[in-house]
């Protein structure tokens, strides 16, 4: 099958590896020229340093690649979808099935990064979103791994299956693509908090705290969106939410570290040095949950600490001394 992986980040070059070892003809295609020249000179990515970049696998930063490719898998941060998938719609081989893997909710609009793809790259494309726990390091090692691919059409989530699945990658199918989706953003919110208690050397019980009560949060609004519960109890909910949480290779656990160690925010990104997805969901996620009545104070409280400058110690007491209520919304 001939594959085009739009995005050459840490996780397109992962996926891009797996499909090419799955005996796939793949392209990787990079935004710049220059990203793409360095990873064909250097053969490495340095997002995912160590990991040997085969010359079997096509790099480029031109869309010649999409006429014949029946699968194109949209890998880019979040906030480049809408434009990415603008721009490869007139490429695009009819029919052919697009599937995103970026995580996030879009400020203004709240869609997702299905409902981003199907706006700009025009019908008679089938769209799954491929989501789960997954680091990049740990796919591209092949690492023993689990996902989730959704969408409305059963056919193609079982077309995407087949597609992605290795020994080391196994892959589910959902048609909850409301909550699939809503859960890989969300979840980047709570691993920011998470960092942040690290930081801030609170202990395994605040981490514990945090997580349970992250989940609750996450189906309130997954729910009241028409997603399902049970998949928020699944790999795209808890599954994801428990690895970027508790794991140095997430990029907003580390954010939250600096944060919760005194950093400003702005220095915290700097240091990280890519794409803090739950920095922009944390926006996202709370204007949303504010016009959908929905109760996230976790979810708020992220955003206070984000972009209004709160004290983390001011939210931690917060937090801790609302009102007493019930474990269970029933």
């Amino acid at each position: 099958m001939n594959i085009t992986v739009l995005g050459s980040g840490g996780w397109g070059t992962a996926l891009a590896l797996l499909l090419l070892d799955s005996g796939h003809d793949v392209t990787l295609w990079s935004h710049s020229q220059e990203g793409a020249r360095w990873i064909l000179h250097k053969r490495e990515n340095p997002y995912l340093q160590g990991v040997y970049i085969p010359e079997a696998l096509h790099i480029t930063s031109t869309f010649d690649s999409l006429p014949t490719s029946e699968l194109v898998v949209f890998a880019t941060p979040s906030f480049a979808i809408r434009e990415t998938a603008r721009k490869c719609r007139d490429h695009l081989r009819p029919g052919a099935v697009l599937v995103t893997v970026s995580k996030g909710i879009e400020p203004e609009t709240f869609l997702t990064a299905t409902q981003i793809i199907a706006q700009e790259a025009g019908g008679g494309h089938p769209i799954a979103a491929l989501s789960g726990p997954s680091h990049a390091e740990e796919v591209s090692r092949k690492i023993p791994t689990g996902v989730v691919a959704a969408s409305a059409d059963l056919a193609a989530a079982e077309w995407v299956q087949d597609a992605f699945m290795t020994p080391a990658f196994r892959v589910y199918t959902n048609a909850d693509v409301t909550g699939v989706e809503l859960g890989g953003a969300l979840k980047n919110v709570y691993a920011v908090c998470c960092g942040v208690s690290d930081g801030m050397g609170l202990g395994d019980n605040t981490k514990a705290l945090l997580m349970t009560r992250a989940l609750s949060e996450m189906s309130r609004l997954g729910e009241a969106m028409g997603g399902r519960r049970d998949t928020f109890a699944g790999l795209a909910g808890m599954g994801d939410l428990i690895v970027t949480c508790t794991s140095m290779h997430s990029r907003n656990r580390r954010c939250g570290i600096l944060v919760g160690q005194g950093k400003s925010v702005r220095e915290a990104i700097r240091e990280v040095g890519a794409t803090v997805e739950g920095y922009y969901a944390a926006a996202s996620a709370a204007a949303l949950a504010a016009k959908m009545g929905v109760e996230m104070p976790i979810c708020q409280s992220a955003y206070g600490v984000l972009y209004q400058d709160l004290p983390v110690s001011t939210v931690v007491e917060g937090l801790m001394t609302r009102q007493r209520k019930p474990e269970s919304d029933g």
